[in-house]
């Protein structure tokens, strides 16, 4: 699907334009043109994009195949930028999704296999306000950048609350499937921290580089979202403590438990050592001995013995108690 919407100065803002008005609107310098490629196949947006737009056929090529990190290059007269957006499931399954972008001096073009919601909410913006779209095609960029990154609080908040209810599992009575959360934690923010560190130096280029079709007053507004990430990849490290801080509480709970499990055996097994000891001495031989031993068979031995087998294991309770080893 391609989309399209259009400013000119003093008249309201056009939607879904015919390919035959792309060429004449770039002409004007005081139009916008924003294009919008949504799943749109290969071989049209790419007659599109070499053909009225004139890209270079290596960065048509990078936009179209959707392997990259966020990126700027730098072609002279238009900016191609690759984004990256990132959703959760609710099982925490991150989904990175690819968006580029060629930025000229009076146009923008963005290509998008999957729906992104930074894409809705800027082009309707732009049909409902006039200043979304009439301070240039570098403040539209600015607008649909910082809708992406507000877009990442939302799985921000999901994980901060995922961790909370980890932290409280570990806690409390942590069970199998708690160790299973605690490595989709880890994954998603391992994929989160992936595409903010590169994002974030993207942003940085273009607040601070001296780029042609980006007007130097509004870079500050380009540092502005540089700061946003800058601040979500510290929580995002923050987080990552946390989730390493869990995984270690956890295993020590899980140790603590073994350890007062192989406690409970051992003292079991001690307090019945004895008896073994004597049952296997005497072999329970109080019929006919094998031997002339006719005292070991009398009611006398088999009194002291089962009474032995019986205070043993109180005796060496009581001692082992004493000694708080139990």
């Amino acid at each position: 699907m391609i989309r399209s919407i259009c400013y000119l100065p003093g008249q309201e803002v056009q939607a879904d334009l015919s390919v035959r008005d792309y060429a004449a609107l770039l002409k004007n310098p005081d139009s916008l043109l924003w294009i919008d490629f949504d799943g749109e196949p290969a071989e049209s947006a790419e007659s599109i994009l070499t053909g009225i737009f004139r890209f270079h056929p290596l960065a048509v090529d990078d936009a179209l195949e959707e392997t990259h990190s966020p990126k700027v290059d730098d072609w002279g007269d238009y900016l191609y930028i690759a984004l990256n957006a990132l959703e959760l499931s609710e099982d925490l399954d991150a989904k990175i999704s690819e968006l580029d972008v060629f930025l000229g001096p009076n146009y923008m073009v963005t290509h998008h296999d999957q729906p992104l919601g930074c894409i809705e909410k800027t082009f309707h913006a732009c049909q409902r306000d006039l200043r979304h779209v009439s301070q240039g095609a570098d403040h539209l960029l600015y607008k649909l950048v910082d809708a992406m990154v507000a877009d990442y609080m939302p799985n921000v908040e999901k994980l901060d609350d995922k961790i909370d209810e980890i932290e409280d599992k570990v806690l409390g009575n942590p069970q199998q499937e708690t160790i299973q959360e605690i490595f989709a934690l880890k994954r998603a923010l391992q994929v989160m921290r992936r595409i903010l560190t590169p994002q974030r130096e993207v942003l940085n280029k273009l607040a601070r580089d001296d780029y042609k079709v980006i007007d130097p007053k509004d870079r500050v507004f380009f540092r502005d979202v540089y700061d946003h990430l800058v601040r979500l990849h510290d929580l995002n490290e923050s987080m990552r403590d946390l989730v390493s801080g869990a995984l270690d509480t956890y295993l020590s709970a899980v140790n603590n438990r073994m350890n007062d499990i192989m406690k409970t055996l051992t003292i079991i097994t001690t307090l019945f050592m004895p008896i073994t000891f004597i049952t296997g001495f005497f072999g329970m031989n109080f019929f006919e001995p094998s031997y002339p031993f006719p005292d070991w068979t009398g009611r006398l031995v088999f009194t002291l013995t089962l009474f032995g087998m019986v205070s043993m294991p109180i005796i060496m309770f009581r001692w082992m108690k004493k000694q708080t080893w139990i």
